[in-house]
């Protein structure tokens, strides 16, 4: 084993932990972009919605390939070397986007971004479980959620007042040399606190990762717009599965798999991954329904709606190292349950929307629910990798990024797909109902509005269910503080672990 590994008692913990804060705040900022410039990019480029929506879908799908395997790359490559890759190649994509004069240009850009950015997060979480004690962990990742919270919470907003402002092009130059400024002060304040070595990577495994994932991701960002029954679409959801069972299969059985499934027998980073699972759905419903129902039924600009879900932002940016402190002392069970129980109400009260509900009604429910996420999603984030020990965490990270990363997928394209076809069954059923034949385009319109909201109350029933299912689990969470940290147990003395240590 190559022991690259600085004794962590002479590193400064401080400088380390921001440039990496930094660098993640700026990868969450772009992802949560990309959306309000959509319509400027169709009219620039003169391109049709869903060929735009392929800068998102696009981005989850080179995602869904670099994600699985860093866990292989955190073990195979410093800390430095890492941090130092994924920013400047994300930087690098960035720039391309800014100065794109094609869609195929800018869609290239978004590859490249999507390579640096897959990398980050789970880097950014095991660096943190690294270099700080156990007793800090839930501080440290509380402020770390203060980056992955509040950057989306002000994207939006921001990116649609430059794009009112400038143009798109704009809002990439802006976030280029900030990631270049990361980059260069990198150099010089990040060290290496991981070990490496050499281990011989699954050339298969990444193939059927890459297909499996890649297929399920499509065929769910796809399926909603498309329908579920397109041939394209049921072909690669087959194709998908059928790769992700050989692929887990294959990581059963390899020497050195590239996802280690058999960190599923520590029961509490199971439960705690099936809530986060859960939760992350619930969560998605919000932040793709609430943009529709403001824009769409309420009329209001990406920048109008997009103050509408700044203040929800903001709260869970600022709750998170509140959180995390109250994790440290407390464990994560009530912290669970205390959320989880804000999100079913305000999740339920959701369900009541009309089409001329008040904007603060709205408003405080929306970041009331955000509240409730801030509460519960870094604590059941931290418990579970905290129950697997130092030496299994790379596994952990990137096994809870990859679920996170499908169940946002599914979720957005199921709550889309629950939202669109109860919309469409509930307008048959009002011009059912009031007599109203579709040529009566004056009063078609306010019937659709209506069915689309009513689909959209579907929509939050559904998460409602789902965030009561995630609070009768979070029951089963261990109580108190967390345990002492494990021995380090390497990969080939996991696989004779039978039970939970």
């Amino acid at each position: 084993m190559d022991r690259t590994k600085e004794s962590t008692k002479h590193i400064r913990t401080a400088p380390i932990f921001t440039v990496l804060l930094a660098g993640g705040f700026i990868a969450f900022l772009n992802q949560t972009v990309i959306n309000v410039a959509l319509p400027q990019i169709m009219s620039s480029f003169n391109i049709s919605a869903a060929t735009a929506n392929w800068l998102s879908t696009i981005f989850l799908l080179t995602n869904g390939i670099v994600i699985p395997i860093t866990a292989f790359l955190m073990e195979r490559f410093t800390t430095r070397q890492l941090f130092l890759f994924s920013m400047g190649v994300f930087a690098i994509g960035t720039f391309i986007c800014a100065i794109a004069p094609s869609f195929t240009v800018i869609l290239g850009g978004r590859v490249i971004q999507a390579i640096g950015a897959g990398i980050l997060f789970p880097l950014i979480t095991n660096v943190i479980f690294t270099i700080f004690p156990l007793e800090r962990r839930g501080f440290a990742m509380g402020l770390f959620g203060v980056a992955m919270n509040f950057a989306p919470a002000i994207g939006p907003t921001w990116a649609g007042w430059i794009i009112e402002t400038y143009s798109w092009h704009t809002m990439f130059y802006i976030i280029t040399p900030f990631a270049i400024i990361d980059f260069v002060v990198a150099i010089f304040l990040v060290k290496n606190v991981t070990e490496t070595s050499r281990p011989k990577l699954d050339v298969l495994g990444v193939i059927l990762s890459t297909i499996g994932f890649g297929g399920i991701l499509y065929s769910f960002s796809t399926g909603g717009i498309k329908g579920w029954g397109d041939p394209e679409v049921v072909t690669l959801f087959i194709i998908g599965g059928l790769s992700l069972i050989l692929f887990v299969w294959r990581q059963l059985t390899v020497k050195h798999p590239i996802l280690e499934f058999r960190i599923f027998k520590y029961k509490m980073f199971t439960l705690t991954t099936i809530i986060n699972v859960i939760v992350t759905m619930a969560m998605f419903s919000g932040m793709i329904l609430m943009p529709i129902y403001m824009q769409n039924i309420h009329g209001f600009s990406p920048l109008e709606a997009g103050f509408m879900l700044l203040p929800g932002g903001v709260v869970m940016g600022i709750m998170s190292p509140i959180t995390g402190k109250l994790f440290d002392k407390y464990g994560a069970k009530w912290l669970a349950l205390t959320g989880l129980a804000i999100t079913i109400l305000t999740t339920y009260a959701l369900t009541r929307l009309q089409t001329d509900t008040p904007f603060s009604y709205v408003l405080w429910v929306y970041t009331a629910r955000m509240f409730g996420m801030s509460i519960l999603m870094m604590p059941i984030f931290t418990a579970g990798l905290n129950d697997l020990g130092l030496s299994l965490n790379k596994y952990g990270t990137a096994m809870i990024n990859t679920f996170r990363m499908v169940a946002g997928a599914v979720g957005m394209a199921f709550f889309v797909s629950v939202m669109t076809n109860q919309g469409e069954v509930h307008v048959k059923t009002i011009m059912s109902q009031q007599h109203i034949l579709p040529t009566d385009k004056i009063h078609m319109a306010a019937v659709i509005k209506q069915g689309t909201v009513m689909g959209i109350n579907d929509a939050f029933m559904i998460a409602t269910y789902l965030s009561i299912a995630a609070f009768i689990l979070s029951f089963f969470i261990r109580t108190g503080k967390p345990a002492k940290e494990k021995a380090p147990i390497r990969r080939k003395e996991l696989r004779k672990v039978t039970q939970p240590q």
